[in-house]
This record gives structure tokens, sequence and C-alpha cells, in this order.
């Protein structure tokens, strides 16, 4: 059975974008958080209102999705926004607070257990062109509160453009996947950098893919671990030196066997139809080795889908439908959580009428049930 729910839905507002931001759980306990701002009709793109201000919320759920409670992100932001400055005049961005009030990204003290039961992370930016810096929070309270913002390096780039996908190695190492602009300030190129000491410092470990031509991108990575040094990277593509061919968009997979070391391209699970259209991927491995790539789908009519592999990402079934809209291609951003059932509660944003507000929404389905 696939279900929705509402995680947030106001009148007027526009709520975005959970793909930048995070999504965490234990057992039935989710948190997830996305942003907030207002809403104005537009024919295309985002339907926001620059001039007014964004603010970062989190939402938790204690029934595995079902239900929510939404409050403001329980960190300290600086009342600006957090991975949104794009979306605002320059005036309400934290970009512009931070050349003010340099001493407010902090320098990380290290000393963080990753393994802590209670632990989450979520990195953060702030704008995306050249220049751009990253930081990260840290909760040992299950989200409660945070820790943060605390300084990313720039790893030598020309911008550093995170969003949250770590893996826990030992109690002081994690490895993180983020995004470096390109060598000629255009966004993106993905890497995955290591921190080993808690979170103190972080060495830069090795690029994911080669670097895009032109204005082509590479993207917000999503991993998983597979277990003994092996892990699978899936990355969101566009060819924007084409951007009214077909086929100008894409996910593509990528594999590491040597704990991230070196990389090698593996599959393309997903390619989009329409020009214009792309969306970051979601991983998540399922109880019976199979993995789910879930994503937001722009082409007409927009959907939320997911595709299954049963043979470690090398190849992938047709897409299963999350969830259709009547609404326009601002939606998707999804993340997604697997919970001890088997059901995966997939979140994203979407809207049902282009003039109407974006909403966050969840769907929970359970593809162990449609292979059997």
């Amino acid at each position: 059975m696939i279900t929705q729910h509402i995680v947030y839905r106001n009148s007027g507002r526009f709520a975005g974008w959970p793909a930048n931001y995070g999504m965490w759980n234990w057992g039935d306990e989710i948190v997830l958080v996305f942003t907030e701002g207002a809403f104005k009709a537009t024919l295309h793109g985002h339907a926001r209102d620059k001039s007014q201000p964004f603010t970062t919320l989190q939402a938790r759920s204690l029934d595995g999705g079902i239900t929510w409670e939404v409050s403001e992100f329980p960190g300290e932001s600086y009342g600006r926004p957090i991975s949104a400055d794009e979306h605002v005049n320059a005036d309400l961005t934290l970009e512009k607070y931070l050349e003010n009030h340099p001493e407010a990204l902090l320098p990380p003290p290290g000393g963080i257990d990753f393994t802590d039961p209670d632990f989450a992370m979520m990195c953060g930016r702030t704008g995306l062109d050249a220049g751009t810096v990253s930081f990260f929070y840290y909760s040992t309270d299950r989200c409660q509160s945070w820790q943060g913002p605390l300084a990313l390096p720039m790893f030598g780039q020309t911008a550093i453009a995170a969003r949250t996908s770590y893996q826990v190695e030992s109690a002081e190492e994690c490895l993180l996947f983020l995004t470096a602009n390109k060598s000629n300030g255009n966004e993106g190129r993905v890497f995955c950098t290591r921190t080993s000491d808690g979170g103190k410092t972080f060495d830069f470990v090795s690029f994911i893919g080669e670097e895009p031509p032109g204005n082509a991108f590479a993207i917000m990575p999503s991993h998983l671990y597979l277990g003994n040094g092996h892990y699978l990277c899936a990355v969101r593509y566009k060819n924007k030196n084409n951007p009214l061919q077909r086929s100008s968009a894409w996910i593509d997979l990528y594999e590491s066997t040597d704990a991230g070391t070196s990389w090698q391209y593996l599959t393309r699970p997903v390619t989009f139809q329409q020009p214009g259209n792309s969306n970051p991927p979601s991983l998540v491995q399922l109880p019976n080795g199979n993995i789910a790539l879930v994503y937001g789908n722009r082409d007409n009519p927009c959907t939320v889908c997911a595709v299954v592999s049963r043979d470690k990402g090398k190849t992938w079934e047709e897409p299963v439908v999350l969830r259709k809209t009547g609404g326009s291609g601002d939606m998707g951003y999804t993340r997604a959580v697997e919970l001890g059932d088997g059901t995966i509660v997939t979140a994203y944003y979407l809207n049902e009428d282009n003039a109407g507000e974006r909403f966050i929404e969840v769907t929970r389905w359970n593809p162990l049930h449609r292979l059997q």
C-alpha cells in the first residue's frame, strides 16, 4: 500500500527542498528539515517571493511519518536561511550576514563521537556561485538541539556547496559527500572528504567522476555504504550546454571498493526525457539487500518515482510512481529513510496547482511487498 501524509502545508507559503537539508530516523521517530518562505505565482521556475525572508523549519514524526509536528530549526542560523541564499534578495542572505560577522561561522572543535546512538549531522551552504562557503551542524539528542554552524574547509576549490550525505565509519571517522564548484567557478563537481579526528579537520579524499564540461553540472550526491569499503554514490547531472535537448539531465551511479579512494562509473539508473528536467537522487538500502533510488520527475505529468535494483546497482527495474501531481515541475528534491519493517518514508515538496502553495509531504511505501 502507498499512502501520502502531509508534513507542512500553509496557504500563501512556499515550503521546499528537503534534499538540501536532511532526514534522519531512530526506528519510527523521524526528523526532517526543510525551508519555508512566501509564495509568489510564476509561470516557470520556483514560485517564491525573493523579497521576503526564508526560514528553516524542522518536522518530527513519532509514528513512522503518519503525523508530524513542525517548529523552527533549533540551531543557530542568525535569522537567515540555510542553503537558500539563491532564493532571497542579497540583503536577506546568510552570505551577507557572514560578510559582516565572519566570526559567526565557528571553527570545528572536534571531539564528536559519530557513533553516539542519537547522533545526526546536517550540512549547509550560503549560495551557489564562486565563493560559496559551507558548514555543518551536529546533534547528539535526536535533533532536539544542534551545535554549529561549524566551518567546512574550501579544499582548494572555487566554492563548496554542501548538502547532507555522510557515512559514520567509527567514533572519530566520518566520510562526507559534498559538491564543489568547478575550476571555472560554475557548479558543480562531486567529491568526498573524511574526518579522522572527530570533526576537527577534514581531508580531501577524491573526486567522483570527471569535471563536467562548460556549463554542465554534477551535484547533490546521495550515497550508500554496502560494507567492506564498498560505496555507491548517485549524482544529479544536467547538461546546461544544451538546455533544450531531450535527455539533457540524468542520474548517474558510481562505485568505490576502496573506501572512497577511487571511483568507477557503474550505471545510469534514471534519464529524464523533457528539456529542463533535473532532480536529485535519494538512495536507500532495503533489509533484503536490494537498493531503492527515489527522485522527483519533472517530466509531464510530474511525479515522485522510485527505481529498485536487486544487484547492488548494476541494473534497475522500471520506475514505480509514488505520487502523481496535477501541478508544475516546481517539486521533488526527495529524502528517504527506511523503517524496521522495510517501509520507505519518502519526503519531497509538491504542488497540486501551479497557482497554489508549495508544501511538504511524505509517501509511505514498501518495495518488499511489491517484490514478493
